[in-house]
């Protein structure tokens, strides 16, 4: 019988019909009585369906009489209530008669009535066929079939009565349905028949939606409360011209939700399209979608008119085209002012043929008219780097009606079509954020930052000589306070109150080039209780502390004269002489690396000396592609999101340029980083700008994050996906959109790439002198404080919020959630030595009696050749590795929802680990956490006790704790030693290898002999209070 499909594909800038500036749309098609509708996707303004509705077509000769009724609903209340999104109506004298003629065609949505309010377009592919028995075919075949035969009423009536008993065993709902197996019409008798002959092809299935109970294509539609139909993909779409976005495979991970899975995609890249393909002036940007812009520079002005009474002017200019309109700063009473403003027009958004680019007087009443220049867009000469740049010329300014004259002056300009790759791309005014005021337009511009060399700073504190206290009927208290910045640390008292002091302690803080910070150290004298005063300070300059490399050996320790504070200085100026003196050694230590991230997904691990670093090992090309679905963080407001990216990986930050008010941004911006590493991660974070009007005391809200680790990259190769934003609120997981990114890693030195694997991770004096647990996780935080103190003093400043979120400077905190995460990993790298064991037992209980069989044949064997022991388990991680390489990970990694907990995680939980420290929560809710933390360590508390159950009884085996049972092992010993010596070791093996492996028939079900031994011996458990 003939078919009518109707692919429902995507649509875009849809109505907001929800209430909270978004929508949840659904597809229904009607033709010939018959309706049918695609799934609802939810809060989606720009949906991707991919679905394919199938109609019947009773009679092929009248499709092109006929009219397809494509509608779109926003589902409302869970498909209770449903609003108007807009509508197409096709005509099917425009319907292609074959698949392959077939296009996808955008069409714009219409209006149901005079009130109604729509926006947006549909894309679909539609096209009759015939479904026969093996697949559908070009409907021209039953064209010419109905012109030699007759009786259209019989085979109508057979139509019917075959459409009849269609219905009655039409499939359940939300059953697979195989498009190979359609029922058969009378027309098509004998080519079916002749088909049968043929050679049956592999069959595809399709998911297809179910259409309504009155139509011909199935069962009635899925219900709302059950799970939604999933759709294949089509490739096809993506070569006709669909949106970039759009994926083509889409890879699911068992037990997690398909919305949190990374998508692989497919956008017109010029560097997959190879030589033929690629555009040849995107090869410097080939990892992102080239984006045309048009670039006015406004450079300067020259022999302007008076205009004012004072007998000057003050200048701007006003570039427009069409509605877009940008305006340059204001020169106060200057008639040869100077701007070298440059202004960036998408080409996607030209209004307008003309660029009209206007000189004007500010006045405090009304802007006055001093001339202009316009341009022809056709004329406008384009420019691809690495070209020069394109040299302004001189234009006269002509007046309101056209004509020029000298008297009006000249202004200098350069015109030109470019890309993103064009060096002015980064600091020109953009037509994407036309609405921003003048002040607030540098936040929304993309810049490329870089944190601060840092080093370690130690300072050792060996002792004083000749403190004097205040008090000089009492021997001092003294302890030294070193202050770097807003790092303040302190030692001890000294154990003996004396004027010669002696600590011996050694204290670390972070330092930053360029070394502009001094080093106070304060000696006080404890009084009393909370009650502390200064014996004397000494100031230092960084500049004046030595460095050490990768010298084990510190410098000298110098004396260095204390002096008095000033406060006391004036109160005891007839004193003799200050003579009080330190002992300190002093050093910056270049040859380690500074942490300011968590080492688990740190992004560098070079030393701080620049002298000491290893040379690169490759390029990482990232391509920030765009984003999709990203939720409306300005609701309350009436707007959308101003969306951008920041990139972090070694001490280089990126950001993208801010685009305003959008919720499917398109950046389409390539940064390269150098690798000296591969065994660290590149962070990609999504940001909200609230800065875009101008207010200070407000900060960027998060959006989301990737992670991705560089050694689990192949070489050379394109990765393309979309990566879900995934971000922990007090409420729980959300989701606020995908990420959609291109990464390239490519090696420029194989042999140091593969000898990085056998050297240390961290830099050799890391190893040579560690650096305590304490310190490093203290030192981590002042280095993200300094990083962020720095970043944030920046133009545009990248601020503190941006930076902590990057870093993770809340990582080390406690959190039940992320404690379950790691107890999980933990019990499945256990289970692999349950397999084992389970597998073993197998083996000893013969549950398998081939396999058994086999591993006595192998046991014996090795027994009897043990030279082949170690080659043989050599081969068989060998073959493992080998086996496991066809199903190893073709997707990149990325934040997992379910590894880390956080699907199905507890609101308390939730609000225990986003609660501040020290803790602002009421004390009945202090309590109960309290008690919670208290059993679950109660229940650690039992385990570390078995397992020192466990090992004491090891130890008392011949510690003589319990007199006989050491007797026993020690003469058991001796009986073995003997044996041992005068029975073969292959012997020994073979016998206990065939007792171990015995038959169940032979086994007991006691404990062993051995076991009940070792659980007989003393621990030390029975001693605790």
């Amino acid at each position: 019988m003939a078919k009518l499909v109707v692919e429902v594909l995507d649509a875009t800038d849809l109505m907001s019909k929800d209430g909270h500036g978004s929508a949840s749309p659904f597809v229904e098609v009607e033709f010939e009585e018959q309706s049918q509708r695609t799934s609802t996707k939810v809060k989606d303004l720009n949906p991707y369906w991919n679905e394919k509705l199938v109609f019947n077509i009773k009679n092929p000769r009248d499709l092109i009489h006929r009219t397809i009724e494509v509608y779109v609903y926003n589902d409302n209340n869970h498909g209770h209530h449903r609003n108007f999104l807009g509508k197409v109506r096709i005509s099917g004298m425009s319907v292609p008669l074959s698949e392959q003629e077939a296009m996808a065609q955008r069409y714009p949505l219409d209006k149901r009535g005079l009130f109604s309010h729509v926006k947006g377009d549909i894309a679909l592919k539609i096209f009759a066929v015939h479904g026969g028995a093996d697949g559908f075919k070009p409907l021209e075949a039953v064209e010419e079939f109905l012109n030699n035969v007759g009786g259209m009423e019989d085979h109508h009536e057979h139509d019917d009565h075959h459409h009849q008993a269609k219905k009655e065993s039409a499939p359940p709902p939300l059953q697979e349905i195989n498009t190979n197996k359609f029922d058969d019409d009378y027309y098509f008798k004998e080519s079916y028949e002749k088909s049968k002959k043929k050679k049956k092809e592999k069959e595809v299935r399709t998911f297809y939606s179910i259409g309504t109970a009155g139509s011909g294509g199935g069962g009635p539609p899925p219900l709302a409360s059950e799970k939604p139909v999933f759709m294949e993909t089509r490739g096809d779409f993506a070569k006709a011209g669909a949106p970039p976005a759009a994926t083509v495979m889409q890879m699911q991970f068992p037990g997690q939700k398909p919305e949190y899975g990374v998508v692989e995609t497919r956008p017109p890249l010029a560097a997959r399209m190879g030589y033929w393909g690629r555009d040849k002036t995107a090869s410097t940007y080939d990892l992102v979608e080239q984006m045309d812009f048009l670039y006015v520079s406004v450079v300067k002005a020259k022999d302007l008119p008076v205009m004012d009474i004072t007998g000057s002017l003050d200048p701007y200019v006003e570039v427009k085209i069409g509605n877009y309109k940008g305006v340059t700063k204001h020169v106060e009473k200057n008639q040869y002012p100077v701007w070298n403003a440059v202004f960036a027009f998408s080409k996607e958004r030209l209004q307008s043929n003309l660029i009209e680019v206007t000189l004007k007087d500010k006045d405090y009443v009304k802007d006055d008219f001093v001339g202009k220049v316009v341009f022809d867009i056709a004329e406008v000469p384009k420019r691809v780097p690495p070209d020069s740049p394109l040299a302004p010329q001189w234009y006269k300014l002509a007046d309101k009606k056209g004509e020029k004259a000298s008297h009006n002056g000249e202004l200098m300009l350069a015109v030109w079509m470019g890309t993103q790759a064009d060096e002015s791309f980064p600091d020109a005014w953009h037509s994407d954020a036309h609405n921003v005021a003048q002040q607030s337009l540098a936040s929304t511009r993309s810049k490329v930052y870089f944190s601060p060399k840092l080093y370690y700073l130690r300072v050792h504190i060996i002792g004083a000589q000749d403190l004097v206290a205040s008090d000089k009927g009492r021997m001092p208290e003294a302890y030294v306070k070193v202050q770097l910045g807003h790092q303040v640390r302190a030692t001890r008292p000294s154990p003996m109150k004396h004027i010669n002091p002696e600590w011996n302690e050694e204290l670390m803080f972070v330092a930053s080039e360029p070394f502009d910070e001094y080093i106070i150290i304060n000696v006080d004298d404890r009084v009393g209780p909370g009650k502390d005063e200064t014996i004397g300070r000494i100031i230092i300059s960084l500049r004046d502390v030595p460095h050490r490399g990768e010298i084990p050996k510190l410098p000298d320790a110098k004396w260095y004269p204390l002096q008095k504070p000033s406060h006391w200085e004036e109160d005891k100026k007839k004193e003799v002489k200050f003579a009080c003196r330190i002992l300190l050694r002093l050093c910056l230590d270049a040859g380690y690396h500074v942490l300011d991230e968590s080492t688990h997904f740190s992004s560098d691990l070079q030393p701080s000396s620049k002298h000491l670093r290893r040379p690169n090992v490759g390029l990482l090309e990232v391509g920030i592609l765009s984003a999709r679905n990203l939720l409306p963080m300005k609701g309350k407001e009436g707007r959308l999101t101003d969306p951008y990216c920041v990139a972090k990986y070694a001490n280089k930050w990126v950001r993208t340029r801010t685009l305003l008010d959008t919720l499917h941004p398109r950046w389409n911006e390539q940064y390269t980083w150098e690798v000296y590493d591969l065994c660290t991660v590149i962070t990609i974070g999504v940001f909200d700008n609230c800065h875009t009007n101008g207010s200070n005391d407000v900060r960027d809200q998060r959006i989301g994050k990737v992670r991705i680790r560089l050694s689990t990259l192949e070489t050379d190769r394109i990765y393309t996906h979309t990566y879900p934003l995934l971000i922990l609120t007090p409420s729980g997981l959300r989701k606020h959109g995908e990420l959609h990114l291109a990464i390239r890693f490519t090696c420029t030195a194989w042999v140091n790439m593969m000898a990085q694997y056998g050297r240390p991770l961290l830099p050799k004096m890391h190893y040579v002198q560690p650096i305590s647990v304490r310190h490093i996780d203290w030192l981590r935080h002042q280095a993200m404080q300094i990083v962020a103190a720095k970043l944030i003093r920046s133009e545009p400043p990248l601020r503190r919020e941006i930076v902590e979120y990057m870093l993770d400077v809340d990582y080390h905190m406690f959190s039940l959630r992320r404690s379950k995460a790691n107890f999980f990993r933990i019990m499945s790298l256990l289970s692999g030595i349950s397999y084992v064991y389970k597998w073993f037992d197998g083996i000893c209980f013969w549950k398998n009696p081939l396999t058994t069989i086999l591993v006595h044949i192998l046991f014996l064997i090795l027994v009897c050749y043990p030279e082949l022991i170690l080659p043989t388990i050599f081969l068989y991680l060998f073959v493992i590795g080998l086996w496991n390489y066809r199903l190893r990970q073709r997707l990149p990694p990325h934040m997992d929802a379910r590894l880390s907990q956080a699907e199905n995680t507890h609101p308390d939980e939730l609000d225990e680990e986003f609660d501040t420290f020290p803790t602002t929560r009421p004390s009945d809710l202090v309590r109960m956490r309290y008690d919670r933390l208290r059993s679950v360590a109660g229940r650690v508390q039992t385990v570390i006790g078995d397992l020192a159950t466990q090992g004491e009884r090891a130890l008392s085996i011949l510690g003589w704790r319990d007199p006989r049972a050491t007797a026993i092992f020690i003469v058991f010993s001796l009986i073995w030693a003997v044996v041992l010596y005068i029975t073969p070791f292959q012997v020994v093996a073979m016998l206990i290898g065939i007792y171990v492996l015995r038959h169940p028939r032979f086994r007991s079900r006691l404990p062993s002999v051995p076991a009940n031994f070792f659980k007989r011996l003393p621990a030390r458990s029975d001693s605790l209070l």
